[in-house]
Order: C-alpha cells, then sequence, then structure tokens
C-alpha cells in the first residue's frame, strides 16, 4: 500500500514513516501543503494522512484542492486540533476520518486498516506488475523462474516504477523516494541506479523495461507479446 504522509514536523513525521513502514507499507513524506498537492495529484496514493497545520496551504486547503480536482484518496487528519468545529470543518472539507495529537500507536493503525479495507486495499508482501514480482520484505525482483537480489536504493527505485506503473516518473519524484526529500542526491544517482535496474530487468528477460522520456523522466514500457 502506498501511502502520502503530510505533516510538518520532521520528528513526528520521521517517527509516524517508522511505524508505519513497519507494517510493510509504502510512505511518502512531505512538509508542506503545496507539496502534499503536488504529490497527491501526481502519484497513486491508498491513503493520505494529512495534518492541518501545514506551511504554504494548510490542511484544510489541500483537503478542498484535491476534492476540487477529483483526487477521492481516503484522507485522515492528524491534528493537534481537537475542538468540534475543526474536526467537523475538516470532516466537511471531505475528509474521511480525524485523529487529534498525540495519538495512540495502535489507534493510528487501526484506523488507517478500517480507511484501506473501506476502499477494497489489501496489503501484500510483493508488488506485481506485468511478468515482474518485488518482494518487499526480501527485496527480491522475480520475472518467472528467475530472480535477483535488489540493493536498497534499488529497491526504492524500483518500488516507486511498480507502484505507478503507467506514470512518467520524475527524476525529482524519485530522488525524493529513494534518497530523501533533503537528499543531496543529483540526477547523476538516479541515471546510474536506473542503469542497474535495466541490467537485471534484462537480466531476468522480463518484458518490461524502463524507457527514458527526455527532459522529463523514465516510465515502465512494455513489450508487446
Amino acid at each position: 500500500m502506498n501511502i502520502l504522509l503530510v505533516e510538518d514536523e520532521r520528528a513526528l513525521s520521521n517517527a509516524v514513516k517508522k511505524i508505519l513502514e513497519q507494517k510493510g507499507w509504502y510512505v511518502d513524506a512531505v512538509y508542506d501543503g503545496a507539496a502534499a498537492v503536488d504529490y497527491a495529484e501526481g502519484m497513486e496514493y491508498q491513503l493520505i494522512i494529512l495534518d492541518v497545520m501545514l506551511p504554504r496551504l494548510d490542511g484544510f486547503e489541500v483537503l478542498r484542492t484535491l476534492r476540487n480536482d477529483g483526487v477521492h484518496t481516503p484522507i485522515l487528519m492528524l491534528t493537534a486540533r481537537s475542538t468540534v468545529p475543526d474536526k467537523v470543518a475538516g470532516l466537511n472539507a471531505g475528509a474521511d476520518d480525524y485523529m487529534t495529537k498525540p495519538f495512540d500507536t495502535e489507534e493510528l493503525l487501526a484506523r488507517v486498516g478500517a480507511l484501506t479495507r473501506r476502499t477494497g486495499e489489501v496489503v501484500l508482501d510483493k508488488i506485481d506488475y506485468e511478468d515482474l514480482s518485488l518482494n518487499v520484505k526480501s527485496a527480491a525482483l522475480r520475472c518467472g523462474d528467475e530472480s535477483v537480489q535488489l540493493s536498497r536504493k534499488e529497491f526504492d527505485v524500483m518500488k516507486v516504477f511498480l507502484y505507478n506503473p503507467t506514470m512518467t516518473i520524475t527524476k525529482d519524484t524519485l530522488i525524493t523516494n529513494a534518497w530523501g526529500i533533503d537528499s543531496e542526491a543529483t540526477d547523476n544517482n538516479v541515471e546510474v541506479y536506473v542503469s542497474f535496474l535495466r541490467k537485471k530487468l534484462r537480466y531476468l528477460r522480463s518484458r518490461v523495461s524502463i524507457r527514458t522520456i527526455q527532459r522529463i523522466g523514465y516510465r515502465l514500457e512494455v513489450e508487446a507479446c
């Protein structure tokens, strides 16, 4: 499952991200409202965890923008605001659930599970696309009877592609997801790891390849049978 976490308190964001990732979920973390809109409209998520007090755009503005733009992903508001009017405002703006800080870890996980079950989301140990299967626990990439072990960074990059198999992924998106939003990684780092993954896809004889989209980024391409 792919989750977008929008929380400007870095320590809390890191803690929540770790909790969710320990359950086997894939988490993108951003720290302001404008980035939240960009990510939510540019990537496919099964859940958005959204703080209210954010720089650039607050959570209510993010929520209204996403709903007006046709993004129907379940949204859990996570905020220090606990008054009834604030909760009502969030729910009326299109939120699916509301939690106040500080929160209990088990309650957070229960609410995440409840929201994703509503949309029929099933948490899997692997990501399948065409003839490929990526084990999210072992980081092994399989095609038919053959498999290869991915390095940590190869795994992080490949997850972005497989979670968004029909989308063009920019280099900036790959850097943010595989190296981190504060990373000093460059386009060259991305090019190196895409090259590594291409070699492994050829070794596996997969019909899936990584195509370069000039001046934009990359996308997966499937060879016709």
